[in-house]
């Protein structure tokens, strides 16, 4: 499964792309989309739009896995990053790529156990996990990169979880025609 983690930004988008088989994960592709401050946010939308169409069609994932982010203080932040957001939906969708996020909890949970993990604690379980020499940078491909990592280990859960519902299923009809 190649799952292409986006952590989206105006500024910076982090981008990376994790080849999951399994039960291993390697990292195939990371960067960091970036955007000059001096441009209108139409046309820095559009740098995105476009950067983020030439990842899909060069590395053609499977799902990708965004960060669902929340805030509660600055209304121009959430705003232009809920533009973005928009932007990387589209082209997503666009390209029939399923989307799946994740919260920073969810990723802190999934990557350390630890729900109040901090930055550096992840972004050292994503160079272990993904056997890299050093720490991915900006922050922003780290973020990326563990919430790519996020889906795989999730996806195991739940695709496991899924079985058991579907077995459990298939055991409780077969004693009713039984019955």
């Amino acid at each position: 499964m190649l799952v292409l983690g986006i952590d989206p930004g105006i500024a910076i988008t982090g981008i990376a792309v994790v080849h999951e088989d399994h039960g291993k994960q390697k990292l195939l592709h990371s960067h960091a989309i970036t955007t000059p401050s001096n441009l209108p946010s139409s046309l820095r939308l559009l740098k995105l739009y476009k950067s983020l169409i030439e990842i899909i069609k060069s590395h053609k994932p499977d799902v990708a896995a965004l960060e669902n982010l929340f805030f509660n203080t600055n209304a121009k932040t959430a705003l232009i990053v809920g533009q973005a957001r928009g932007v990387i939906q589209l082209a997503l969708t666009q390209n029939k790529i399923p989307i799946v996020e994740y919260t920073p909890l969810q990723v802190k949970m999934a990557l350390t156990g630890y729900g109040r993990a901090d930055k550096n604690q992840i972004q050292q379980m994503v160079k272990t996990i993904l056997k890299l020499p050093t720490i991915l940078s900006p922050d922003d491909v780290a973020d990326a990169a563990a919430i790519a990592l996020t889906h795989c280990f999730s996806y195991k859960i739940n695709k496991m979880s899924n079985f058991k519902a579907q077995s459990s299923n298939k055991v409780q009809s077969s004693k009713f025609k039984n019955a």
